[in-house]
């Protein structure tokens, strides 16, 4: 009799693929070059227009769309391992690959189209603000208002919902990509502000990204929530942290203690 084979840990292949993309984008770099602030003109003064010429020149839409695919890779793939894993054990093993593949497809799509638009606005906000801490502390002012609101937690709720799949046929394959749509647009919704962070950096553009997304991850440790206007996104990690902390500290004063 032929043995089963082992289906693969989402944890693993997407874990594996955000090491690479991370050591991707450690080479590939990832930030926009504004040609605003490469003109001889005054900042600002440029026409939106020819701004944006110049900035397709200096930024070919094919090294923006690798940007942004490297970007989401790295950011996003662990985000998907729970509800990849939810489109596995709810599909049957002739379908498992299929299906998840299905999934990501779709989520991976609304990342795409979200993350070309978070680039446009970074680049027009750059354009307009030629500023850099101007421009940084607006968008964090945006930022930090999204992570308190009710529109918030409503995204983050979402992102925790598992849905019922079909098991058969096309209905199977609409649902498996269906969820992966609405899955990113949920993640999409609570981590826009969060992501056009990094993008409106010019330097230390990957330890900006690196910071936001163990944020978003720590983030997405809490249970969904009602909605209300509140500070959200640390407190279970914070627990985490201070409960492994004081074991820690327990085990050692235990062993000091048995030595004595």
């Amino acid at each position: 009799m032929w043995p089963l084979t082992r289906r693969p840990d989402p944890l693993v292949v997407l874990g594996s693929t955000s090491l690479m993309a991370w050591s991707a984008l450690g080479f590939y770099g990832g930030s926009l070059t504004l040609p605003a602030l490469c003109s001889t003109q005054p900042p600002g003064t440029m026409p939106l227009p020819v701004s944006f010429d110049l900035a397709l020149l200096l930024n070919s839409p094919a090294k923006l769309a690798a940007g942004c695919a490297l970007m989401i890779a790295a950011t996003m793939s662990p985000l998907m391992i729970a509800p990849l894993r939810h489109v596995q054990e709810r599909s049957f093993a002739k379908r498992r690959t299929r299906a998840m593949l299905l999934f990501s497809i779709g989520y991976m799509a609304v990342w795409m189209a979200a993350g070309m638009a978070l680039q446009a606005v970074a680049l027009a906000a750059r354009w307009a603000e030629p500023a850099p801490l101007t421009c940084l502390t607006t968008a964090a002012v945006i930022a930090l208002l999204w992570q308190v609101s009710p529109a918030k937690q409503w995204c983050l709720n979402r992102c925790h919902r598992r849905p019922h799949l079909a098991a058969f046929g096309a209905a199977a394959d609409l649902d498996a990509f269906g969820y992966g749509l609405a899955n990113g647009a949920a993640c999409v919704g609570a981590c826009w502000a969060l992501m056009l962070l990094p993008l409106l950096l010019a330097q230390d553009h990957l330890p900006a990204m690196a910071a936001v997304t163990l944020f978003i991850l720590a983030e997405r440790l809490e249970n969904p929530a009602p909605l209300a206007w509140r500070w959200r996104g640390t407190e279970r990690i914070l627990r985490i942290v201070a409960a492994r902390a004081r074991i820690h500290l327990a085990r050692r004063s235990n062993v000091r203690e048995v030595s004595l």
